[in-house]
């Protein structure tokens, strides 16, 4: 895609890595969670995303970039799954992880897109930006049964041009 890091590889689907457990990973891919949300998404959905680098002063991701809508998105639709590298490791130390599942066992499973991933990565924080997010992140299962973490519009429309806006969550901020 216009404007792809070159230290970052494209993927457009999860990649595991070793430290996933394969009772974990058969889970993850075709298993079953009464608590995850039964909607299901395809892939990819990125007619409605690009990215875009952002020289706006007052952003706090200036000279950085962000997701922005191609065309208007309507609320409550599946944006883009955030796609990255499928893990059971800590990664404190990347901006790019995010929780993906926790097993009765304990195994935290994150999805990490630093050095792997697809455009998703680059949705920003709304604070300093907007009053509050537009967009949220929803896991759910793809149509094949994959577990996924995506990215889905509020109840509010999104404006073609408008910036995509979650929450990285109050914890995430505590550790920066």
């Amino acid at each position: 895609p216009p404007l792809w890091p070159s230290h970052v590889q494209y993927i457009n689907a999860p990649r595991y890595h070793p430290s996933v457990p394969g009772p974990v990973r058969s889970f993850l891919i075709s298993g079953t969670n009464p608590a995850s949300q039964k909607t299901p998404i395809s892939f990819p959905s990125t007619s409605l995303i690009r990215i875009k680098h952002i020289t706006e002063p007052s952003h706090p991701a200036r000279g950085q970039n962000g997701l922005f809508a191609v065309r208007k998105i309507l609320p409550r639709s599946h944006i883009i799954d955030y796609i990255g590298e499928v893990h059971c490791q800590d990664r404190a130390g990347s901006d790019y992880d995010l929780s993906l599942f926790r097993s009765k066992d304990g195994d935290n499973v994150g999805v990490d897109a630093s050095v792997m991933g697809n455009e998703a990565r680059f949705v920003n924080d709304y604070r300093g930006i907007r009053r509050k997010p537009n967009a949220v992140f929803v896991e759910s299962r793809t149509s094949q049964g994959e577990l996924r973490m995506s990215i889905w519009s509020s109840k509010d429309l999104i404006q073609k041009g408008d910036e995509i806006l979650v929450s990285y969550g109050k914890n995430w901020w505590r550790s920066r």
